[in-house]
Parts: structure tokens; C-alpha cells; sequence
């Protein structure tokens, strides 16, 4: 049953990998056996975590690449193919949120959300697709949230992008599942990261939180390790264009007493 779970021999790109839940993904996979590709807009933020990863034996190559530029994505997939030959796994975890009251919102910023977390992942994925199609496999994990399935107040193009890449996942699942290659959304709840750890020092809104998820807790990123393998792996080999929702619990829509 072991061997389900094994990544050994396989090569896995995790794009949005400087810091946050790239970072751990990144771990998980290293750790049941994959070779890494690791992205970032800033080569030199991948330095410190390409020698961790090397420290546990597994080969790791850190590329430069910004999810709003094409070339960026088609250079990124060609150095990966030099370098290692294939590539069996992409977890499209580069994202962004920008917060704000939708009668507000700028023009600019709706772009830099939608193309970030929705344009980039599409294009990320068509670009590596086309290499795992010669070889009819693959294992594409596209990042969620959350508000793939419900909205929350100040964050609608947050919640649009998200809930787009829910939708996207299915059409690529239905249209590359002859090849071999499952897409599915890995969608994580209450984590703290860069991107929320403001709302986090706000002790209201933490206890209210918590009032909504029946593990009484928000997620830890190693909670995240077990999915992340789970969707690289052959133990999910019939799962596609499914949504996993990794959030102790909050989309159950609980509520409970605060004392």
C-alpha cells in the first residue's frame, strides 16, 4: 500500500516556492521521494530553500519565473526538461490577494488578481501539459481556497479568480484525462501565511474563526501533506477534476457559541 504514496523517481514543480504553503508542498513532496522544480518571481529567494531540500537527498532547481509573463512559463518548462528530462507533477501554487470594499476596487488590481492566481495557472498548466501528454502521464494540482465555493465580503476578485480555477480544473480534467493526466484543486482553508497573517493579530477575529471550524482550530501547514502527496501520487490515479477542501471543517457552515 507504501508504494501508492511513493514519489521516488518522479519530478515535481511547485511554482510560488519562497515562502508559505510553496515551501511546505515543496517538503512534502522531497520527502516521499520527488525531485524538485522550484519557482519564483526572485532567483535569489529560492537560495536558502534549495539547499534544504538538497539536504534531504533530493535533486532541486531553482528557476526565475513570473506567472504574468508567457515566456517566463515556456523558458521555466524547457530548463526543467533539460535538466531532468520530465516532469510528472505541477502543483500551480503561485497566487496573490489583494483586499478591498468591491465598490472601490481598482481596475488595475482586478487584472493583477485574475491574471496572477487564474491566467497564470491556466498557462502554467498548458505549458507543462504539453510535455506530460508525449508521455501520457501527469499529476496537475491547481491551488484553491475556500472561496472556490462561497463568497466572502472584501475580497470578490480573490473569491472570482478562485472560484475560476475550480472551474478550469474541470474542463482540463475532461479534456486531458485521455492522456493519463488527472487536474484536480487542492483548496486549504484558515492558514496563516504572508498573505493573511495581518488578519491574525486581530484576537476578535481569530476566537470568531476558530467559532467556525468544528477542529476549533485554524490549519497549520503541514496539515497540507498528506493532500499534496495524495494528488501527486498513483493513490489518487482515478481521482480528477475534483476539489479537495483541506479546512478542519469551516465549509460545513458551523457555527458555534464563543464563552
Amino acid at each position: 500500500m507504501q508504494e501508492l504514496f511513493d514519489l521516488t523517481g518522479k519530478v515535481a514543480i511547485i511554482t510560488g516556492a519562497s515562502r508559505g504553503l510553496g515551501q511546505y508542498f515543496g517538503r512534502a513532496l522531497a520527502k516521499a521521494g520527488a525531485d524538485l522544480v522550484i519557482t519564483s518571481r526572485k532567483l535569489s529567494s529560492l537560495t536558502e530553500f534549495k539547499r534544504e531540500i538538497e539536504s534531504l537527498g533530493r535533486r532541486t532547481l531553482p528557476v526565475q519565473m513570473d506567472v504574468l509573463s508567457q515566456s517566463d512559463i515556456q523558458n521555466m518548462v524547457r530548463i526543467a526538461i533539460e535538466e531532468y528530462g520530465k516532469i510528472d507533477i505541477l502543483v500551480n501554487n503561485a497566487g496573490l490577494n489583494i483586499r478591498g470594499p468591491s465598490a472601490d476596487f481598482a481596475w488595475a488590481d482586478w487584472d493583477t488578481v485574475l491574471d496572477t492566481n487564474l491566467k497564470g495557472s491556466f498557462f502554467c498548466a498548458q505549458a507543462v501539459a504539453k510535455e506530460m501528454i508525449k508521455r501520457k502521464y501527469g499529476r496537475i494540482i491547481n491551488m484553491g481556497s475556500c472561496t472556490c465555493v462561497f463568497g466572502m465580503e472584501g475580497i470578490a476578485p480573490y473569491a472570482a479568480s478562485r472560484g475560476g480555477v475550480l472551474q478550469m480544473t474541470r474542463s482540463l480534467a475532461a479534456e486531458w484525462g485521455k492522456y493519463g493526466i488527472t487536474v484536480n484543486v487542492l483548496a486549504p482553508g484558515w492558514f496563516k501565511t504572508a498573505q493573511s497573517a495581518p488578519l491574525y493579530e486581530n484576537k476578535q477575529w481569530l476566537e470568531y474563526i476558530k467559532s467556525r471550524i468544528p477542529l476549533n482550530r485554524p490549519g497549520l501547514p503541514n496539515d497540507l501533506d498528506g493532500t499534496v502527496i495524495f494528488l501527486a501520487s498513483d493513490a489518487s490515479a482515478y481521482i480528477t477534476g475534483q476539489i479537495i477542501l483541506v479546512d478542519g471543517g469551516f465549509t460545513t457552515g458551523a457555527t458555534r457559541a464563543i464563552t
